[in-house]
């Protein structure tokens, strides 16, 4: 099978440039693996422009221009596993838009994630806490009706999720209802993310991995362990790296991962470092 690995530093989503320094320092950390083709997408990094709304979306024509971009990247490669390095959590849906067209009603999407992301134009402006309910509806947004490819509901089952805390913007959980798996659930096995695999006939799956699904006691470089950060207004995960390496060996026992996106990779203390060198004399000439 081929496989290819996509570098998107991508930012507009979540209206955070620091995602970008993530994505870089991220790109480092994952495995180097001499076969798999690494293509880097071209991101705008024109950080001191006003990320403009369009449509109800802040940054919308740079994320388009950024998620056709990636389109035409899988395209010419065909490939038949992807590896995502994000980059916010958007970066999933031109990729896993892509795998459900390859595979069809045996793809499966596992969304790493402490929050669901699938709000939409009337109770967000970003583009990140939209991204899965675009995939799985293709429309109410000018970027969800960029997906050819919607994934039946019953195929995504969200694991880590604070459902305790679900907000407003979160509801088409509950609306939809869309398959869940609770932190406590999946602490001491994987059974219930077993299940679902079996139930749905999943024999692919793509896996949105999105860091802050896990306990920032557990795992710093996420939002809510910005250091010195008094207060945290949306839902905080609470599931350990141990228990997402059991998770994805678990599946793969069960099914083919042919998709890994790493998202929302915030470094607080080396960028921390890096701002306050990039203030020496001796860097600059």
């Amino acid at each position: 099978m081929k496989t290819i690995r996509l570098d998107i530093p991508q930012w507009q989503g979540g209206n955070n440039p620091n995602y970008v320094f993530g994505s870089e320092l991220l790109s480092i950390i994952v495995p180097q693996v001499s076969s798999i083709k690494t293509v880097k997408v071209p991101v705008n990094i024109s950080f001191d422009e006003e990320l403009k709304q369009k449509n109800g979306i802040e940054g919308e024509e740079a994320l388009k221009k950024q998620m056709k971009d990636t389109e035409e990247v899988l395209i010419q490669e065909n490939p038949d596993r992807i590896i995502v390095i994000g980059g916010d959590c958007s970066v999933s849906q031109v990729p896993f838009d892509y795998l459900s067209g390859k595979y069809g009603e045996k793809l499966g999407i596992l969304w790493l994630d402490a929050h669901p992301d699938v709000s939409t134009v009337e109770t967000s402006t970003r583009n990140h806490e939209m991204v899965l309910n675009n995939l799985i509806s293709g429309e109410g947004s000018t970027l969800a009706s960029m997906v050819k490819n919607p994934i039946n509901k019953n195929k995504v089952m969200l694991a880590g999720l604070i459902y305790d805390d679900l907000r407003e913007k979160d509801q088409i959980v509950n609306i939809k209802k869309i398959s869940y798996a609770t932190p406590s659930q999946l602490k001491n096995d994987s059974n219930i993310l077993v299940d679902w695999i079996q139930k749905e006939n999943i024999k692919h799956v793509a896996v949105h991995f999105d860091l802050d699904v896990l306990d920032p006691q557990d795992f710093r470089s996420i939002y809510p362990a910005e250091p010195y950060l008094e207060s945290f207004d949306a839902a905080i995960g609470e599931l350990k790296l141990e228990h997402i390496g059991r998770i994805l060996g678990d599946i793969s026992k069960y099914s083919n991962i042919v998709g890994l996106t790493i998202a929302e990779h915030l470094p607080w203390d080396a960028m921390r470092l890096r701002n306050m060198l990039s203030e020496v004399s001796i860097f600059h000439d």
